[in-house]
């Protein structure tokens, strides 16, 4: 095995690892998938995949050298992420739109498409630990000899094992048999995801 495909080899372990991961990508779907049912979930999946496009783009740019060099860019990337997940754990509490209740979790909808998508975007751009992540895979795997149809690649495989995996957790919570089992306790499952959120939020924000 050449050194070429040792990088890539090493890239697909450590992408998947990272992914799978329980963090702020993975609670947000939890959320929506839960609250708004499987079209609003894989919105969110999408989304999710959008944001990892936005940290392949700025990395290939060289804009992850501003990242690396100007910390209050960090800086300011952490408070609003924080402030997003902050607002996010907090609308668990918030009543639900709809007026009536649904047997179905795909009849559950009181968010639209975009903003579904928007959600997960968001979720996934402004985590920090998520551009620092990007900045070290292409800059420590990823060599300045590496082409740039390679490296698009690299960042496309990225994109697609994050909406891949997460459509799978979305197909997951609103299959049947799943949806039997969290019927009676939906809500209490959601504040729970949602008291979640807010503690990443907050950890990130008190995070030195």
């Amino acid at each position: 095995m050449n050194l070429v495909d040792s990088n890539l080899a090493l890239i697909a372990a450590v992408t998947i690892l990272a992914v799978i991961s329980p963090g702020p990508d993975f609670a947000i779907i939890v959320r929506n998938g839960l609250r708004f049912g499987r079209k609003m979930g894989l919105a969110t999946a999408l989304g999710i995949a959008g944001g990892v496009v936005v940290h392949t783009t700025y990395v290939l740019l060289g804009l992850s050298y501003v990242v690396a060099e100007y910390a209050w860019v960090l800086e300011a990337v952490r408070y609003a992420g924080a402030g997003y997940l902050l607002w996010l754990g907090a609308s668990a509490f918030f009543p639900q739109k709809s007026d009536t209740q649904a047997e179905s979790c795909d009849d559950v909808v009181s968010v639209s498409f975009g903003g579904a998508f928007r959600n997960g975007f968001l979720c996934n751009a402004l985590n920090p630990k998520t551009m620092l992540f990007f900045i070290a895979l292409f800059t420590q795997v990823v060599s300045p000899e590496t082409s740039l149809a390679l490296k698009l690649g690299i960042g496309a495989f990225i994109s697609l094992t994050h909406l891949v995996w997460f459509a799978f957790i979305v197909f997951v919570l609103t299959g049947q048999r799943t949806q039997k089992l969290v019927a009676q306790w939906r809500e209490g499952v959601e504040k729970v995801v949602g008291v979640c959120l807010f503690g990443l939020g907050a950890k990130l924000a008190l995070d030195a």
